[in-house]
């Protein structure tokens, strides 16, 4: 096992020339599938890991459950610098899981507090409040998946920037990108080196619905301008979006979308070629995602076989 068990600790850091690249270079879509692919697994291998660095610490602890050959000299040898790693693994761990079981509660408490708030409402797939405050949301999940808007944010569009709206939040839905936006905050939570790729994620989620609003309207555009007349009329207020779900124009850098829009259209390749920066960046990135799985893996597999021979039948 050796040093390996602390390679996917550190291998997130291969991924972040990716996360930038990606936002300029690739289609949204395929940029949102890849970073979330690589941040999943880079934050599952790390938290792998560190579990097993906590049964060498927890072992050495007076008093502890493990049975007496977990704490033998030969399993602790199996994790370098065992002494300061295996205790300090103890407390990263615990927190590593409470901060991911709180962000899951925060965010499955507020989506049920926003679909609690319009269960008055008729049930119907658009909702429109009669509020001063100019916002827009997709809300998944419940009954039926839901676009909710605001009068105030109506009454200061033009009807084909309506459709440009309404098109693009359904795109959020279709796209199931809060799936996306929930896997990378809990990965950044598991291992900070990951938020370059949450913020990554956060901003080529809303390309992709626009791309998909341009695509519908048959405009880019009137998207663009929708965008930038939203933002406009928001101000530099906050929108009262339920966190973890996508706004109209309250995520991502609005003058970057739109200058996006302005330009011409994104290629859809499922895989950048090897002959170009994202390319070799997304390759760098799989092989620290490959490098980061095989680790783990030898790890766990090492561990287990060590801890089964020093536990007594």
């Amino acid at each position: 096992m050796g040093v390996f068990v602390f390679l996917p600790l550190v291998l997130p850091l291969s991924a972040w020339p990716v996360a930038r690249l990606a936002e300029l270079r690739l289609h949204p879509r395929t940029a949102t599938r890849l970073l979330t692919a690589f941040a999943t697994v880079m934050a599952v291998c790390s938290t792998l890991c560190l579990a097993l660095l906590m049964v060498v610490g927890t072992a050495q602890l007076p008093g502890n459950p493990l049975p007496d050959g977990w704490s033998d000299p030969e399993v602790r040898a199996a994790v370098p610098y065992d002494e300061i790693a295996g205790k300090a693994a103890i407390p990263a761990l615990t927190l590593v899981l409470a901060v991911c079981a709180r962000t899951l509660r925060r965010h499955h408490r507020i989506a049920r507090g926003a679909r609690r708030a319009l269960a008055g409402l008729p049930a119907s797939s658009v909702v429109v409040l009669p509020e001063d405050r100019p916002y827009a949301y997709a809300l998944p999940g419940g009954p039926r998946d839901r676009v909710v808007v605001t009068t105030a944010l109506l009454r200061g569009l033009d009807p084909a920037e309506r459709r440009a709206l309404f098109a693009h939040e359904r795109a959020h839905l279709t796209g199931r990108h809060h799936r996306y936006l929930l896997a990378v905050r809990l990965a950044a939570r598991a291992n900070p080196f990951l938020r370059p790729l949450r913020t990554a994620v956060t901003y080529t989620t809303e390309r992709w619905a626009d791309e998909d609003a341009a695509r519908s309207v048959g405009s880019r555009r009137v998207v663009a301008r929708a965008i930038g007349r939203a933002a406009l009329l928001s101000g530099a207020g906050t929108t009262p979006a339920p966190a973890g779900f996508s706004g109209f124009a309250s995520a991502g850098p609005v003058p970057r979308r739109v200058a996006a829009l302005l330009g011409p259209a994104p290629l859809a390749r499922s895989w950048p070629s090897v002959f170009t920066a994202v390319g070799l960046a997304a390759w760098g990135a799989a092989v620290g995602t490959l490098v980061s799985a095989m680790s783990s893996a030898n790890s766990a597999v090492t561990m287990f076989l060590i801890l089964y021979a020093a536990t007594p039948l």
